[in-house]
Order: structure tokens, then sequence, then C-alpha cells
């Protein structure tokens, strides 16, 4: 990886998302919460949720990642209140499909993950840009079990 690459990569609208990061820490009563780890950086998520008729109602996240995967989480904890899980889920799988098989950016609320484009020349990274979605969804899910 070149110099230019990695400035590209890190741009300054990747480093302000990664630099805000809404509902940081804990809940005090979370209805969910599940913890992700990529095994290839050591970035780990760990999401809690508060559910209340099928929606977010309340949403905390433990960040420990890199700018790249910081930033996803950043975007994600702007817009995730109110979602369902579908949302969330449709959400990752475009931004998957945009990192991984040429995708166009993620439809609003989550059109800031266009920010990350850059990333998908760099595959070891997609890991840590999609943590946070999955430790979402997986909070959800045991909320619901």
């Amino acid at each position: 990886m070149s110099d230019s690459d990695l400035m590209q990569l890190y741009s300054r609208r990747i480093l302000a998302l990664a630099s805000d990061i809404p509902h940081l820490g804990k809940l005090a009563a979370p209805t969910g919460s599940a913890h992700k780890r990529s095994p290839q950086c050591g970035s780990s998520v760990t999401a809690h949720v508060a559910m209340q008729d099928g929606r977010i109602a309340d949403f905390g996240q433990e960040v420990r990642a890199c700018a790249l995967g910081q930033a996803s989480a950043g975007v994600l904890g702007r817009s995730a209140l109110g979602r369902s899980r579908a949302e969330i889920a449709r959400a990752r799988d475009e931004l998957q499909a945009m990192l991984k098989q040429d995708g166009p950016g993620p439809s609003a609320p989550f059109e800031e993950l266009e920010a990350l484009l850059p990333a998908r020349e760099f595959p070891n990274r997609h890991a840590s840009i999609l943590l946070a979605w999955e430790a979402l969804l997986g909070a959800i899910d045991a909320s619901s079990s």
C-alpha cells in the first residue's frame, strides 16, 4: 500500500466520521447485546439495544476499531434509533455490496457510508467496516430470543 493509497483511504471525511461516534457506551437495561470481533485485525464492537415494538428504542456501542470501523460505527450511531432489524440488515447488505461487489453506496439514511468507498480496494479492511452492523444485528436478534 503506497502513501497516496493510505491518504485516500483515511480521508478527512472518514476521520471526521470516526471522531464523532454517537451512542458510545453501554445501556443501563438493554433487551439484547452482542459482541463481534474481527479475527483479521482484532477490531471489536459490542452493541447494546433496547427494542420496542420491533424498533430500536435505545442503542449503545463499545467500539474498539480502526478509523474505518469507527467511521462506519459513527454513521450507524447517527441513524440507528427508530430503525427496524430489516432496515439495519438492508443497510449492512448495501454496505457489503458497495465494498465487495462494486455496488452503489447505501441508501438514506445511511448514505454517509459512501465515504468508505475507497476501502473497496482493501478487502482486509472490510470486516472492520461491517463489524458494528453485525454487532447491532446480533443484539437485535438476542433481544427477540
